[in-house]
């Protein structure tokens, strides 16, 4: 467990109930030229991983190893100055190596409780997909609840909580695909994919890449992401962004391309995730770019294929979506 903390001051948000203009958008676009030092040529992943913390959802991350998954995570943990765990998940890990475990104390003669790497504001969830699905539950129960209960005793997580699980690729050896019922409950799932050729050069020179993370500063705080996501409910959506949504939902629902269509959760997802894009932008109410900004990762590893027998989320589905629907 790793407390990534620097002493750099920061200027709070207004809470919920303030009523002076919102200045998100400069904090926000502090905090992505800060992870951008480390995370070279991403701004959209950067901006969207934001986005996901932002609106109280957990971030699943599919892609290759050394993408720079870990790097990512590590300078989310560093611009808000968060608490941050990396459990790497493997055949054999078990829920109490997440969880935590009651020790009998014979030196006092009773059970204590010895926290597990969960207990920390932002967890690197490594590979999640290595592990059985026993552990995956044990995960993303505490996920859902933001509380994880043992021998009958109940311990709430710290807030902000913030998960991002690395998913590899299925066709790689020893993985368990997390069924649809746990892809629902990512908010949203990203790929870094290959860096560009002038990221890349700037990689190559780079000597020691672990020192620009260290020389990260803290832009925000924790208790921004607080601030933050209790004014996302007063973000307005019209009748008419509504009525958009509504036929993005319904086509999923009527195409046949589709085994299933999204589900209700799903929808609510698209939303908050909409609603929060907006508030970054410090903007009150939706336009349907915003939705269609967050759209493919809102969506697509939420969708799923008739012709599809191999197990994989869509990647273009998002796509189909937008050239289908119209938005008046």
């Amino acid at each position: 467990m790793e407390q990534i903390v620097n002493n750099e001051e920061t200027t709070p948000f207004a809470s919920a109930t303030d009523t002076s203009p919102i200045h998100i958008q400069t904090k926000v676009d502090d905090a992505v030229t800060e992870i951008g030092k480390v995370v070279l040529g991403k701004e959209k992943q950067i901006r969207l991983s934001l986005c996901c913390l932002f609106a109280g959802g957990h971030l699943l991350m599919e892609d290759k190893p050394g993408m720079g998954r870990t790097t990512l995570s590590q300078a989310l943990a560093k611009v808000f100055g968060l608490q941050y765990s990396r459990i790497q998940f493997t055949s054999d890990l078990l829920p109490a190596d997440i969880l935590g475990v009651t020790i009998y104390d014979q030196s006092t003669g009773k059970f204590s409780f010895h926290q597990g790497p969960i207990f920390s504001n932002l967890i690197l969830a490594d590979e999640i997909n290595r592990t059985t699905p026993k552990t995956q539950s044990a995960l993303l129960e505490a996920m859902e609840e933001g509380q994880i209960s043992i021998d009958n005793n109940t311990h709430e997580l710290p807030k902000p909580f913030f998960v991002i699980a690395t998913q590899n690729p299925i066709s790689f050896a020893g993985t368990y695909p997390l069924p649809e019922s746990q892809l629902d409950r990512f908010l949203m799932r990203l790929q870094i994919g290959y860096p560009d050729p002038q990221a890349e050069r700037i990689l190559l020179n780079s000597t020691d890449q672990r020192k620009n993370l260290n020389d990260m500063l803290q832009t925000l705080r924790p208790e921004d992401i607080t601030h933050i996501s209790e004014r996302i409910g007063e973000v307005h959506a019209t009748e008419t962004l509504l009525d958009y949504v509504q036929r993005i939902v319904a086509y999923t629902r009527q195409d046949n391309l589709f085994s299933f269509g999204l589900s209700p959760r799903g929808a609510m997802a698209l939303m908050r995730g909409a609603r929060t894009w907006a508030l970054m932008h410090d903007r009150m109410h939706v336009i349907p770019e915003d939705v269609q900004m967050v759209l493919p990762a809102v969506v697509d590893h939420r969708l799923r294929s008739l012709t599809d027998t191999s197990g994989r989320s869509g990647e273009s589905y998002s796509q189909r979506l937008l050239n289908e629907v119209d938005i008046f």
